[in-house]
């Protein structure tokens, strides 16, 4: 599952969970641990797994792990280009210049399918969740899934588009990914382009925004190798959560920007 909430002195982490077969359906839940230690490294965002004892009188969940970057669905050459990913990361993003959660959002100013100006800073008050991707991306489970991820949140938040959700999509092919060929993208998709914009810039400028959100790519073999960050920003302008991976659903994803959206709702939201 997807943590939502960590109360450590409590002893309660809120995980938005996969379905368990013949016990519950997917849903939102809090779940009590035993140890306290069991929430340790853990924080809004984190991909667990866990063990849940059903006990009729106080169920709990032990054995609380991180899952691992690594898709369990990756082929080998997935994998070899996760390794060769693991490698660059090392060498070019410093923990230190990487935002951590609770920082604010550095702004930007980039163009979007439409040909029209966007920065971040002018969806303050609103919760602005963030992917990067290259539309000639041939992995069904790398970019294509970050951006049906984004779909289903565009369905499932559909009368909080442009109002209080907003989706953006960044090019990490800004050369290649100009405004008609990201269009085109869109018209793929189905993007309400009032709350959905697909952005590109100058190579440079996408460049220091991918080191600042830990983001890693660089060319192999005609493609790009990349780490794949799913970001959700509050209404203040702060890094809510950086989900790094694949691994998560989009119905995980959905119950995270509900959290956030709720966290920091000035007005009823209809969530």
């Amino acid at each position: 599952g997807l943590v939502l909430a960590v109360d450590k002195q409590h002893r309660i982490m809120t995980v938005s969970c996969e379905d368990i077969p013949g016990y519950m359906a997917a849903m939102v839940m809090p779940m009590e641990v035993r140890d306290a230690g069991e929430l340790d490294g853990l924080a809004r965002g984190t991909l667990i797994e866990f063990s849940w004892v059903a006990d009729k009188e106080h169920p709990y969940a032990e054995n609380v792990r991180i899952r691992n970057f690594d898709s369990l669905e990756l082929d080998p050459l997935s994998a070899r280009r996760l390794r060769l990913l693991d490698g660059a990361i090392d060498q070019s993003l410093s923990p230190d210049h990487v935002l951590k959660v609770g920082q604010l959002a550095p702004d930007f100013s980039l163009t979007d399918q439409n040909r029209k100006h966007v920065t971040r800073s002018q969806f303050a008050g609103k919760v602005v969740a963030i992917t990067f991707v290259y539309t000639r991306c041939p992995f069904p489970n790398f970019c294509f899934r970050l951006t049906n991820n984004f779909a289903r949140l565009q369905k499932r938040f559909a009368d909080e588009m442009g109002r209080n959700l907003i989706l953006l999509t960044i090019s990490l092919d800004p050369v290649h990914d100009q405004p008609e060929t990201l269009a085109e993208y869109g018209r793929t998709w189905n993007i309400d382009t009032k709350g959905w914009h697909l952005l590109t810039g100058p190579p440079a400028e996408v460049q220091k925004l991918c080191e600042r959100f830990g983001v890693a790519f660089f060319p192999d073999e005609g493609q790009l190798i990349h780490s794949l960050h799913t970001l959700i920003i509050d209404r203040q302008g702060k890094l809510a959560a950086n989900l790094e991976g694949n691994e998560f659903t989009a119905e995980e994803l959905g119950d995270l920007v509900k959290s956030v959206v709720k966290g920091g709702a000035t007005k009823p939201s209809g969530l």
